[in-house]
């Protein structure tokens, strides 16, 4: 059996879904594992106990199949949660995302963005016609520590990119950490 068979069985028959497989140079096997969504329902987050739970049963599952490997490592997908599949699209609609093409952009927007851009990052959103997704944002000035910012200042355009899922080379949760409590983002 491959090991992306093993451990996908392994993961999906102690209830959780499977999100990366990633093996490294020095022999290390980096399973990310989270708990299945469903739409409507309370959210649940992967702790220390589930890792050590798919930890053992991997460790057992790997040896049996004869899969070579020096350190295993189950940890949840953190606050940088690759999106892959629909459902992650689904799930975090709404959220701040990073995206980067598989080809830059080429002459849209006209003339607002570069068309060689790739990478972006903005609220994740289903379409007009709701048939497929897009990102909002603005490209806002960085403002320098201290610096005062008028309210009266007029904003920038918002902007929006519609893409498929083929035309991504990754696309990622914003890492945003917010250490004064609890505030709105935008």
């Amino acid at each position: 059996m491959a090991l992306q068979d093993i451990v996908d069985q392994t993961v999906k028959g102690l209830g959780y879904d499977l999100v990366e497989i990633e093996r490294s140079a020095g022999g290390l096997l980096r399973i990310t594992i989270d708990h299945p969504w469903v739409a409507g329902e309370t959210e649940q987050w992967v702790n220390v106990e589930d890792c050590e739970k798919v930890n053992r049963q991997l460790q057992f599952a790997l040896e049996v199949d004869g899969i070579e490997y020096k350190r295993l490592e189950v940890s949840s997908p953190g606050i940088d949660r690759p999106l892959r599949h629909e459902a992650d699209f689904e799930r975090f609609q709404g959220q701040i995302i990073d995206l980067t093409l598989k080809q830059p952009m080429g002459a849209a927007a006209g003339g607002l963005v570069s068309g060689l851009r790739k990478k972006f990052r903005g609220t994740l959103e289903r379409t007009e016609q709701g048939t497929g997704w897009q990102i909002t944002w603005r490209d806002e000035p960085q403002v320098k520590p201290g610096q005062r910012v008028s309210k009266k200042r007029e904003q920038p355009p918002l902007q929006a990119l519609g893409f498929t899922l083929d035309e991504l080379r990754e696309a990622r949760l914003a890492p945003i950490v917010d250490f004064k409590g609890r505030q709105s983002l935008k």
